[in-house]
């Protein structure tokens, strides 16, 4: 694996943490080894032979976290081959890096973050190509999204070039998709826009005050930047039209065709077509074909108590599970899917 001697070195500061009684650190490690405690306290009543798999998510405040700990409540009772132990990640990136390790067996990525990774480009160029995870489905849609300032006179993808724009933090996942979605219109990110990377709370703030003419923003619609962004200041939702989403599609399998409805935001009164990525569960090759077969019927035959606990279970469907896979398919979940006529 890609990361041994990091592992090795933090299983020996983690045992001379123990030795010395240091137990008030703030660490990710510490709040993971607090919610693994937690996690195998509501699994007491688990079959003694289920194997524990420990759910990569993200911040404590993300959705890849809250969907998780649904996933957990409401799936523990119904398996009986393992048992999901959520933990909070650094998400995408951090998550692939932790199931190659071992220190996951499940986790949440953006399928275009999965892709890069199994490919070893953009992203993970300089780590190289990771082949030690598979999908298991495709949970809910994450929208790229881009957002002008209604004063600025752009209605279309092509009149972004020379304005200034917001692709993201730099090296995110959103600026490559900033990148992918401008090339498609002939649009060069380095050359033919002035670039600004900033982060969504950040680029919303320098729409309303006029610092930048428009933003990108990959994430679940509606997002409370851009919600909070539309209560003062008159935006504009551009859209991505079906020829260039086909083309973005047939460049990149991790595309899907996304709809962001009429009244997502304040004066937006019309559907707007654009393409998402989407967030994806994800488990280690080494996790048994049975327990993953387990796995995923379960996600399907509880979907109405999952979808009770957190409302981006509404979008998972059969077809959506497997629509943007970018990822081979682990052989349990591909089983049930087959099973299922996909």
């Amino acid at each position: 694996m890609k990361k041994h001697l990091a592992l090795l070195l933090a299983l020996t500061m983690t045992v001379g943490a123990a030795l010395t009684g240091c137990g008030g650190s703030a660490s990710s490690s510490a709040a993971a080894s607090s919610e693994a405690g937690s996690s195998k306290a509501s699994s007491a009543a688990a079959p003694a032979s289920a194997e524990t798999l420990v759910l990569g998510t993200g911040g404590t405040t993300g959705t890849y976290y809250a969907v998780g700990g649904v996933m957990q409540s409401v799936l523990n009772p119904k398996l009986t081959l393992s048992q999901l132990n959520v933990t909070s990640t650094g998400a995408s990136k951090a998550n692939i890096l932790d199931v190659d390790d071992g220190v996951s067996q499940l986790a949440t990525v953006q399928n275009d973050v999965m892709y890069y990774a199994a490919n070893g480009t953009d992203l993970f160029e300089s780590d190289g190509k990771f082949d030690t995870f598979s999908t298991v489905a495709c949970l809910y849609a994450e929208t790229c999204q881009i957002i002008a300032s209604a004063d600025s006179g752009i209605q279309t993808v092509a009149d972004l070039k020379g304005k200034t724009v917001s692709v993201g933090d730099a090296g995110s996942g959103v600026e490559f998709n900033a990148t992918q979605i401008l090339a498609a219109y002939g649009i060069d990110i380095n050359s033919d826009i002035k670039k600004v990377n900033a982060s969504f709370g950040d680029s919303a703030d320098s729409i309303k005050d006029g610092k930048i003419d428009a933003a990108f923003v990959t994430a679940g619609a509606p997002t409370t930047a851009v919600v909070d962004l539309a209560t003062t200041k008159d935006i504009v939702v551009i859209p991505i039209d079906d020829e260039h989403a086909a083309q973005l599609m047939k460049d990149y399998p991790f595309y899907t065709k996304n709809t962001i409805p009429a009244g997502t935001y304040n004066g937006q009164d019309e559907d707007v077509a654009t393409v998402a990525v989407q967030a994806t569960l994800i488990a280690s090759n080494d996790v048994s074909e049975d327990a993953i077969y387990e796995l995923t019927k379960a996600l399907f035959d509880n979907l109405d108590e999952l979808k009770t606990g957190h409302p981006k279970f509404g979008e998972l469907t059969l077809e959506n599970a497997i629509a943007g896979a970018s990822v081979k398919l682990h052989p349990g979940a591909a089983k049930y899917y087959t099973e299922q006529g996909l």
